[in-house]
């Protein structure tokens, strides 16, 4: 009973600690202190619900027990982590951004694929992630390349479609004025039209940066080496090892959330002449 009741206090406390801090959301340290006083208060409430309840390890680990596996595992989470973070979602995702890219200035150039490859690239988007990874396996093998395979599938199209639509954001106005000092299409290109596009790009960027690391990692439930975050969250299960299949979801968060917070802060290097990005 007590850790239940310990759970409460700190659950309250931490809801009135930033109901009190948000009069202050200006302020950068607020910002910042906000979302931390947020997740400390739900491990502190986890922590207490496992114990309170006396549920098992095996259903759900308490904070400390992932947190002792993931400090006692260091070594074997950063294999998983070079396999699949680095050589199969970052790979995949530069490529299928270079790509994306590509393909959108083509289809701006070009109203047959404009009005052919974009309805494809629907359809494409649409299939499911458990349909392709094991196609991919199969043509490419059971290390990286088959994982940057699925990667660059799922990360073309949400940003070839965000990049066709910032295209587009320039005005005819803007346009018949760049045509009026003339400048070709390459000069109204990478004068007027992808700085335009700027933020639709880093909005499709931002959105690929999730679905690299998800389709990586269940890339490796249909066929990896012995190491992997996909591998091991498998054979974890398998093993009733659920602190180390929750000590590989922190890692995933964690890259996960830094490859978001990298292309943020390039965006407001880049954008920084958007409202947006304007305080």
């Amino acid at each position: 009973m007590s850790w239940l009741i310990l759970a409460l206090l700190v659950w309250l406390g931490g809801w009135a600690l930033n109901i009190w801090l948000s009069r202050w959301d200006r302020l950068r340290a607020v910002r910042i202190a906000v979302p931390v006083i947020f997740g400390v208060t739900l491990l502190v409430v986890w922590e207490a619900l496992v114990r309170g309840f006396g549920i098992s390890p095996v259903i759900l680990p308490a904070p400390s027990v992932v947190a002792q596996t993931f400090a006692a595992s260091t070594d074997l989470l950063w294999i998983d982590f070079q396999q699949t973070v680095v050589k199969g979602a970052l790979r995949g995702f530069t490529i299928g951004a270079i790509a994306a890219f590509v393909a959108a200035v083509l289809i701006d150039r070009s109203k047959f694929l404009t009005r052919g490859l974009l309805p494809i690239g629907n359809f494409v988007a649409a299939l499911p992630i458990v349909g392709i990874a094991p196609i991919m396996v199969n043509w490419f093998g059971f290390d990286w390349q088959s994982k940057a395979a699925v990667v660059v599938v799922m990360v073309f199209f949400p940003i070839l479609v965000n990049t066709v639509q910032g295209l587009n954001e320039a005005s005819a106005m803007q346009r018949d004025l760049m045509r009026t000092y003339a400048a070709n299409y390459w000069q109204t290109l990478f004068r007027l039209r992808l700085p335009a596009a700027m933020p639709f790009v880093f909005n499709g960027l931002k959105v690929a940066t999730t679905l690299a690391l998800i389709g990586a990692i269940v890339a490796e439930y249909f066929g990896s080496p012995t190491r992997g975050m996909g591998f091991r969250i498998s054979t974890g299960v398998g093993s009733l090892s659920i602190d180390l299949v929750w000590a590989e979801i922190a890692v995933a968060a964690i890259a996960g959330t830094a490859l978001y917070g990298i292309v943020a802060w390039i965006e407001k290097r880049v954008t920084f002449w958007h409202p947006s990005q304007r305080r």
